[in-house]
C-alpha cells in the first residue's frame, strides 16, 4: 500500500508585475496557509518518507513553511524537480512511477492545473462528493491524500487510487483520521 499526498502551493503574490512567474513568492495569506497545512500533516501523522517539490519559489516556500512543524525532514531528491514546475499530469505520473519503493508515503508540492488533474484522475475510487469538488476547484494550499493499493510506485496508474482525505487551510481545525 502506498500513499500520495498532493499539496498545491499556497497563495502567491501578484503585486509584483516585474517578477517572473517562476520567482513569485508567497502572499501573507499564503505564508499562514503553508504553516497550517504543515501542522495538519504533522498532527495527523501523515509525514512523508520522500518529497518532490517544484523549483518555483512559491512551491519551495510552501514546503519550507510546512516543514517547520515536522520533527524530521524527509529526503528531497534534486532530479525531476525542475520539470514539476507547471507539469502536465502525465509528467507528474511519470515522476511518481520512478520513486524508490522504500518511500511508502510521497508528498508532491506543485501547481495547478496539473495537480488538480492528477488528484481527479488518480482518486478514481474516492468519495464522489470530494472528487467532484476537486474536479471543480483545487485551491491554493489544498491537500489531497490518496491511498494506492500497489506494491511499487511503478505500478501507479490512473483511477486506481482512493481519496482518503481532502483539506484546505480553513479545515485545519477539523479532526484528522
Amino acid at each position: 500500500m502506498r500513499e500520495l499526498l498532493v499539496l498545491r502551493h499556497a497563495k502567491s503574490r501578484w503585486d509584483q508585475p516585474d517578477v517572473d512567474d517562476h520567482d513569485r513568492g508567497l502572499a501573507p495569506r499564503g505564508l499562514e496557509a503553508a504553516r497550517k497545512m504543515g501542522a495538519l500533516i504533522a498532527e495527523a501523522g501523515w509525514l512523508p518518507d520522500r518529497i518532490l517539490c517544484s523549483t518555483a519559489r512559491r512551491a519551495q516556500e510552501t514546503l519550507a513553511l510546512a516543514r517547520e512543524s515536522w520533527p524530521t525532514t524527509p529526503p528531497i531528491p534534486q532530479s525531476d524537480l525542475a520539470t514539476l514546475y507547471l507539469a502536465a499530469p502525465s509528467r507528474i505520473l511519470e515522476i511518481v512511477r520512478r520513486q524508490p519503493d522504500e518511500a511508502e508515503r510521497l508528498l508532491i508540492v506543485g501547481h495547478n492545473p496539473g495537480l488538480q488533474s492528477v488528484v481527479s484522475r488518480l482518486a478514481g475510487h474516492g468519495d464522489k462528493a470530494e472528487r467532484v469538488s476537486i474536479e471543480t476547484k483545487f485551491p491554493t494550499a489544498a491537500l489531497a491524500r490518496i491511498a494506492l493499493d500497489v506494491a511499487s510506485w511503478r505500478d501507479v496508474a490512473w483511477t486506481i487510487g482512493r481519496l482518503v482525505d481532502y483539506r484546505v487551510p480553513r479545515d485545519t481545525k477539523a479532526t484528522a483520521d
